[in-house]
């Protein structure tokens, strides 16, 4: 006969489990908080006059072209679908009150301060973070990383620091680029499709919207970069198990990335209520 379990092993059986799971991922975000000082150690070293050590700005300008021009297509086309969404979802509900030119007000507001920038990070975090992820994990494979510091190299400074600058430059950029793209797609929408004049809406828009709207919007672009590079370093620096382990580092980095991309964004937002900045 099978042996019968305890009640405690029934109830402690799970704790233990969750415990587990929750010291895992605190100890996980422990070290992408250790491997960010790290980094921010290097760029203030490299920053500062009469250091030999330098940042090479070759290799971020490399990286800025990696993984932001690239990836300036891929978010353009999404943030004009969405500009086109926004556009003939609330024209409906908005026309029943008689409204329907407020259109560019709510759209103005949401694309600003939300949707620009978590789109083009969403988008990014697929297109780049895996990327990055990747190529670090195939160099730990290749045994690179051991090359460089068997040579006395830091690989955080030759390998972290610019790509997490270049994604830090390259958000911001595109998070305004997603915001440009994403209005006009819906100031064409709404005067090809509903009827609305261009002056008409660029009015209500700028009526409506705020310098501070943009600046959050920016704001929220570049604390997303920042997430993505350094979640993206690090699961790369930690990989074991060739390429198996490549692979759940780039799904890793992709789930973790958006996960972190949505509470920041969460805060963020608390915090701009809380400052009666909405």
């Amino acid at each position: 006969m099978a042996e019968r379990r305890s009640l405690s092993d029934v109830i402690l059986g799970p704790v233990d489990f969750l415990g587990a799971r929750a010291l895992a991922v605190l100890d996980h975000i422990g070290s992408l908080v250790f491997l960010l000082a790290d980094a921010a150690t290097w760029v203030v070293r490299g920053v500062r006059p009469r250091k030999r050590v330098r940042i090479g700005y070759a290799a971020i300008v490399s990286q800025v072209v990696r993984v932001g021009a690239r990836s300036l297509f891929i978010i353009s086309l999404v943030s004009s679908c969405i500009g086109l969404i926004l556009a003939l979802q609330l024209s409906p509900p908005l026309d029943n009150y008689g409204q329907k030119e407020l259109v560019a007000n709510i759209i103005g507001v949401a694309v600003l301060r939300e949707l620009g920038p978590l789109i083009a990070a969403v988008v990014m975090t697929g297109f780049a973070g895996a990327a990055i992820a990747a190529e670090i994990g195939t160099m730990v494979v290749g045994e690179e990383i051991e090359a460089l510091e068997a040579h006395a190299l830091s690989p955080v400074r030759f390998l972290v620091v610019p790509r997490v600058i270049a994604t830090l430059i390259s958000m911001t950029a595109l998070a305004v680029v997603a915001d440009a793209v994403a209005i006009a797609s819906a100031l064409l929408t709404s005067m090809l499709a509903l009827g609305i004049p261009a002056s008409t809406f660029i009015t209500n828009m700028l009526d409506q919207v705020a310098g501070v709207d943009f600046r959050t919007g920016v704001g929220k672009g570049a604390v997303f970069g920042l997430l993505i590079g350094i979640i993206a370093c690090g699961n790369g620096l930690k990989v074991t198990g060739g390429a198996a382990g490549v692979g759940k580092a780039t799904t890793s980095t992709v789930v973790e990335s958006v996960v972190a991309i949505i509470i920041a964004d969460m805060v963020f937002t608390a915090i701009f209520y809380a400052l009666k900045w909405v």
